[in-house]
């Protein structure tokens, strides 16, 4: 039983990431695609799965990756330790990705669906959000609405959005958020894998529709040097949660895996400058009153 439901979620995952395929084919038709399979020995030197990463770079989509994976084996007995396991395999499905978007009017965005098994334990975790560079508000509430009505079946979206606040955070910058946040959620086990494959599944669809409209709406828009000067800093903001903060990325490397597609997640450029503040009264100082935990599906 346990062995179908493992190969459902890995074909979900995989019909999802050619659905996104050609939603970034759609929106940039100067698209480049890079696509690797590659394969992994686990910690005992066996063969422990792998996955297949596609890496897009274009006009509109400055770069992008959208990642699957299926990895098991043998982990170390301390990263056992780690995840809550007192047995050293594992087995781990799931897409991954993020777009990093050229205009800076379009925010950048981040999602992703996994399952897990450690042992006898298994779980599921993901999520999505929304790391925007311009103050729209009527993006942001439209982003969490669309997460607020996939989660309206399951009565979850407040406290998944809850814990997407508190995790995408920089805590060494006074608790600023990354972004905007949306919904995040791990070790998700109701003690029916089933029910809780069909909720992942069914969260995971609703990803297209959270984020290529507000593309669609955004990408044609002007934009100056003070615009992009702001996304660049804020791209480094970023780079700062991914390699100082993030689990997934910590996970990533710890069970032996594929450095450059965890690493795909980083903006192609950025910018590091000693005590950055935008300009007084511009509508970047205003954005930066976002990166806190608001209401928005309720405004």
């Amino acid at each position: 039983m346990l062995d179908k439901l493992k190969q459902n979620f890995v074909d979900h995952v995989r019909n999802l990431q050619n659905e996104i395929t050609r939603e970034i084919k759609r929106i940039d038709p100067s698209i480049e695609l890079v696509e690797d399979n590659w394969d992994r020995l686990d910690f005992a030197g066996e063969k422990g799965g792998g996955g297949i990463t596609r890496a897009f770079t274009g006009d509109i989509i400055e770069n992008a990756g959208v990642n699957t994976s299926v990895v098991y084996g043998a982990i170390s007995p301390e990263f056992a330790k780690k995840i809550g396991s007192d047995d050293a395999t594992m087995w781990a499905s799931g897409i991954s990705l993020i777009i990093h978007p050229k205009n800076p009017k379009v925010p950048t965005t981040h999602a992703n669906f996994r399952m897990i098994q450690a042992g006898d334990k298994f779980w599921f975790g993901g999520g999505a959000d929304l790391t925007p560079y311009y103050p729209y508000e009527e993006d942001f509430e439209y982003f969490h609405n669309v997460w607020a009505k996939a989660c309206e079946p399951y009565g979850n979206y407040d406290a998944f959005k809850v814990k997407c606040d508190e995790y995408f955070v920089n805590k060494h910058r006074d608790n600023e958020m990354r972004g905007i946040g949306g919904i995040f959620f791990d070790h998700l086990n109701s003690g029916n894998t089933e029910v809780d494959l069909n909720m992942v599944k069914d969260l995971s669809n609703h990803f297209i529709d959270s984020f290529f409209p507000l593309m669609d709406k955004r990408m044609d828009e002007t934009f100056n040097e003070e615009d992009e000067d702001f996304q660049l800093h804020r791209r480094g903001r970023y780079v700062e949660f991914n390699l100082l903060h993030d689990r997934g990325t910590m996970f990533g490397l710890q069970s032996n895996g594929r450095t450059d597609s965890i690493l795909i997640s980083l903006p192609g450029r950025v910018k590091f400058s000693y005590k950055y503040a935008p300009k007084k009264n511009s509508p970047h100082e205003k954005m930066l009153e976002y990166y806190y935990p608001r209401d928005w599906a309720r405004l």
